[in-house]
Parts: structure tokens; C-alpha cells; sequence
């Protein structure tokens, strides 16, 4: 056994130690257990704390220093809690998992659904992404989402167990567009997260007033199957027990024709376009609630190129 293998079975068996814990411990005691070692790490360890500070400085650049730092020590604690929402989702029913959602905008799925229409559902590392599509299924709704393969393998295939068991079919990122395609020909919904850094193949569009390299994926294969473009975002609610309320909301057509002259256009526009109004709406929520955003990821790592047009399709 290699060293790489010696060391993925080691941290594949301390997952399942930790994930056994977490379903064995009341659902209180275990959140907040995560919640406890979120915000200890936030103190202790700090892994990319220099990344979650510059982040929150260039999105919130009027707030204090003080309160972005909270803002950053309470995003470690949602990671934790939600860490341990997600092992416990693995062992949910369908019942056990709307108990704990609530669903706004359903209608606009449903209405999709009725006429034969395709639906994409857009989200972003904001809330509990993994619970939001969650409550769909257990609503009754096929979902197939996009998902990237882990480096450990182990891990990895406990993930796509623990999704499956859920209901959800996987498409592997590399196979993205054709599964995507034969999902939408199926009738399934297709989900997928659109907030990463996707370096020099991105389209360039604004978040929180900076260009940032956006997926232009969602966009493109929305504009070449006529689906409806639905974002999907899964917020915690306050208090003790974990609830979620998930809100689904049309992009609408339109979205495509801002800034073509309501109908023409190239295509690389329409892309920029669509692009453009899914990523406002990842900021309008991410400004709601900017304790329950994945800030670790560097969004803005890649930079815009200097040259007029580039980063277009």
C-alpha cells in the first residue's frame, strides 16, 4: 500500500468515525458540537483565514474590521454545523427531510414541470446547498446534480452512496454537459452550483463589484435545451434545532436579453447576460446572510484579462 493509499483509508475511516458520532448524538447536541469546533478552528488553526479576510474585504469594504472578522469566525461555524447536517442527511427519510425544510417559490418548478419544460437549478455554496436539492426530492421531484470528484476515492464513493441513498442521480463534472442534456431529455431537474472560480475558460461578470471567471456552463446549456433557469438557495433558520428554508425563483427569459436589445445579440452576449443575473442574485443572498457563505473558496482568484472581449465565449 502506497503512501497517497495508506493515508486516504486513514482519513476515510476517521470520516465514517465522525460521521457515526454525529447520527448517534441527539440532533441538537451534534450541531452544536460542529458549530463548537467551527468556531474553535476559526481561532486555532485558522486553515485560509487570509482568504476569508480578503474576501470579506473586497465584498464588504465599508464594514468595520471587527465586523467582518465575526462575519468570518461565525462562516466556520456554519461550516461545522453544516458538516454535520450533511452526515446526518445520509441517513434521513424523505419524511425526516421535509420536517426540516420549508419551500418558497415550489409553484415555479411545478409549473416548469407541467409543461415539459427543462429546469436547471442554480445554486451557490451559500446555506446548506446539499439539503436544498434534498428537500426537492423528498418533495417528489428527480433531481441529477453535478457534482466534482473527490482526490480520495473513499470518500468519494461515500459521497455518491450517501446522495444516491437520497434520491439524487450524479454527473460527474468532466461528463457536466451531456448529463446535463440527458437529464433535461429525461425530464429530470439538473443541479448545479454556480459560484467557482473558473479560471480562463470563465466568463468574466460582476460579484460584489469586482469581475470574477464565472462557470459560463449553466448558462450555455440553458440557452441550448430552452430550460428554466431556477435558483436554489437552502438559508438556515435561527434557532436550536437545524431548519432550513429554501427558496426557488425563477431567472426568467429575459435574463438573456439584458443588454442584447431585447432579442439579438451574439450568443456569447446572451451567455455574459444570463451569467451576469444568476450571479446578482448569488450576491442579493449572500448579502442576507454573509455568515453562510462558503468565503474559503477564492473567488476572485483569477484575474480579468487586459484585453477587451477576452474571457467571452
Amino acid at each position: 500500500m502506497t503512501g497517497r493509499a495508506l493515508r486516504h483509508r486513514v482519513e476515510y475511516l476517521f470520516l465514517r468515525t465522525v460521521a457515526g458520532v454525529c447520527r448517534v448524538l441527539p440532533e441538537v447536541l451534534a450541531d452544536r458540537a460542529g458549530a463548537a469546533l467551527g468556531w474553535v478552528v476559526a481561532r486555532v488553526g485558522r486553515p485560509r483565514w487570509a482568504v476569508v479576510r480578503d474576501h470579506l474585504r473586497r465584498a464588504f469594504p465599508e464594514a468595520g474590521e471587527r465586523w467582518r472578522r465575526d462575519v468570518g469566525r461565525r462562516c466556520y461555524a456554519h461550516l461545522g454545523a453544516e458538516a454535520v447536517a450533511v452526515f446526518r442527511l445520509a441517513g434521513m427519510g424523505r419524511r425526516e427531510v421535509r420536517e426540516r425544510t420549508r419551500v418558497t417559490g415550489l409553484g415555479v418548478v411545478e409549473g416548469a414541470v407541467r409543461e415539459g419544460r427543462g429546469v436547471i437549478l442554480l445554486s451557490a455554496h451559500l446555506g446548506n446547498w446539499e439539503i436544498g436539492g434534498a428537500a426537492l426530492v423528498a418533495r417528489g421531484f428527480p433531481i441529477d446534480v453535478v457534482v466534482a470528484r473527490q482526490r480520495n476515492e473513499l470518500f468519494d464513493r461515500y459521497l455518491t452512496r450517501s446522495r444516491e441513498r437520497l434520491g439524487f442521480g450524479i454527473i460527474p463534472r468532466s461528463e457536466g454537459r451531456r448529463g446535463v442534456l440527458g437529464a433535461l431529455k429525461a425530464g429530470r431537474l439538473a443541479g448545479i452550483l454556480g459560484d467557482q472560480d473558473a479560471r480562463r475558460a470563465g466568463v468574466f461578470v460582476d460579484f460584489f463589484g469586482q469581475p470574477a471567471s464565472t462557470a459560463r456552463g449553466p448558462a450555455v446549456l440553458a440557452l441550448r435545451s430552452g430550460a428554466l433557469v431556477v435558483t436554489l438557495f437552502a438559508v438556515r433558520q435561527p434557532g436550536w434545532r437545524p431548519r432550513y428554508h429554501v427558496y426557488l425563483e425563477a431567472l426568467g427569459d429575459e435574463a438573456a436579453r439584458e443588454g442584447t436589445g431585447g432579442g439579438g445579440g451574439s450568443r456569447a452576449a446572451k451567455v455574459a447576460a444570463m451569467t451576469q443575473a444568476y450571479t446578482a442574485r448569488i450576491e442579493q443572498f449572500v448579502r442576507r446572510h454573509p455568515d453562510q457563505y462558503f468565503w474559503l473558496h477564492k473567488r476572485w482568484k483569477t484575474p480579468p484579462p487586459e484585453t477587451p472581449g477576452a474571457g467571452g465565449e
